[in-house]
């Protein structure tokens, strides 16, 4: 691949060099000291992958992140020292268009950083090549914002669940998320549960950061859980999210060649195969084609199914392949989606 950096302190940009050099795979095309130098720089020699920082001059991270994917867009991963600590501008760039987060192995202070940023290029490259190239990459046309959510509540008594919304999500899955759940309280006895591309690392931080957005409470899924009525319910691992037919939510590390990881395919395929309940399938935006499948076995299982449509995508890809297989009943922006939830499944705004 050919790889840009986009970070303005010499040392973490000197590390992130000898990283990518390090392999005979990749190769770094270009380094910009700057946000608005990643921009042009973007413009002129497009690369296949940007590991970009947050926090730069003139233009930061996000709004570098939200210019070159509506300019030239291309897949970008956030490499920036204890994102952690920034979980709010995180969240924005993979709003505006960033595929994942790692922390910059210079800046981190443990070892096996290196590895774990080649490890994160990898899956990046899978992803790049599985979608086809940079010319899936959409450019957005929508605008995020952080939302104004009152916080999570605590969570209901023990209800039993009689109602299931499914949700995927990529690239730009957070805030469709977040904007698509914001303002609703669910009926007693539906349960939501949102398979989203993110690394494991991070996921608790996704959860506490929907959590601040939504009306209701948001939590990690650990092994072994049943569903929850009334709580959004994060997949947390690297491993496969999967329902059994006891509806017990368990991961598995199988399929393991597959490049999308926790796969939105294998939870929506035991959704259609295991719940006998009413269903609702949502498939919002997100770079390759995970999901469409899924999609269209739930539609076939007799559930409710909804794809995000092109102009309201951070990426069209996931919801184009759905439709593309007529897996989705309805191709909605994202502003009409939580209104049919609400008719379909019921709750108060």
């Amino acid at each position: 691949m050919k790889i840009a950096i986009a970070n303005d302190v010499a040392m973490a940009a000197e590390a992130l060099r000898r990283v990518v050099a390090s392999t005979a795979e990749h190769q770094v095309l270009w380094i910009a000291r700057t946000g608005a130098e990643a921009v042009r720089m973007c413009a002129d020699n497009l690369p296949d992958l940007i590991l970009m920082d947050l926090n730069m001059p003139e233009l930061d991270g996000v709004e570098a992140t939200r210019q070159i994917m509506e300019q030239s867009p291309c897949a970008i991963l956030v490499v920036t020292g204890r994102p952690q600590d920034n979980v709010n501008q995180v969240f924005r760039a993979l709003g505006a268009g960033a595929l994942d987060v790692t922390a910059t192995p210079v800046l981190q202070g443990k070892p096996g950083g290196d590895a774990e940023l080649l490890a994160k290029i990898r899956t990046m490259d899978k992803l790049i090549r599985h979608s086809g190239g940079s010319q899936a990459m959409m450019p957005r046309t929508a605008a995020s914002s952080n939302g104004n959510g009152n916080g999570a509540e605590g969570p209901e008594a023990v209800v039993r669940v009689t109602s299931l919304l499914a949700i995927g999500a990529s690239t730009g899955g957070p805030m469709a998320v977040s904007k698509m759940l914001a303002g609703w309280k669910p009926p007693r006895g539906c349960a939501v549960v949102v398979v989203q591309h993110i690394d494991q690392h991070f996921a608790d931080n996704f959860a506490h950061w929907l959590g601040e957005q939504l009306e209701m409470p948001v939590r990690t899924i650990e092994e072994g859980d049943d569903l929850l009525a009334g709580t959004v319910l994060i997949a947390k691992s690297n491993d496969h999210l999967t329902l059994d037919q006891n509806y017990r939510l368990r991961y598995d590390a199988n399929p393991k060649d597959y490049a999308y990881r926790p796969s939105v395919d294998v939870f929506f395929h035991c959704v259609a195969q295991h719940w006998k309940g009413e269903a609702v399938g949502v498939l919002l935006t997100g770079m390759g084609r995970d999901g469409a499948e899924g999609l269209l076995a739930m539609r076939r299982a007799g559930h409710t199914t909804i794809a995000q449509d092109q102009a309201s995508s951070a990426v069209y890809g996931m919801p184009r392949a759905a439709a593309e297989l007529d897996a989705a009943q309805m191709i909605l922006p994202l502003a009409k989606i939580g209104p049919v939830l609400r008719n379909t499944l019921g709750g108060r705004s």
